[in-house]
């Protein structure tokens, strides 16, 4: 996957990583189509940092929803 291209399929792919590896219960709130190429680097940082650690406190898990729900369009 080349995530250097900003495209709805990259974005998808990005999304399903993160809430797969925060083990995210609520990913319905999470929907590609929230989400505007816009934003993509943003998105991307995002990803990168989560795919980078292997654990979570509380608090890094409730910043990087609150994050993604600042990403979102609308």
């Amino acid at each position: 996957m080349d995530l250097s291209k900003k495209t709805s399929e990259n974005i998808e792919f990005m999304l399903e990583g993160i809430t797969n590896k925060l083990r995210m219960v609520n990913v319905g709130a999470i929907q590609p189509s929230h989400f505007d190429e816009e934003k993509y680097e943003d998105l991307r940082d995002i990803y990168d940092m989560v795919m980078r650690k292997d654990q979570f406190s509380t608090s890094e898990l409730q910043a990087i929803v609150t994050e993604l729900g600042n990403l979102r369009r609308g």
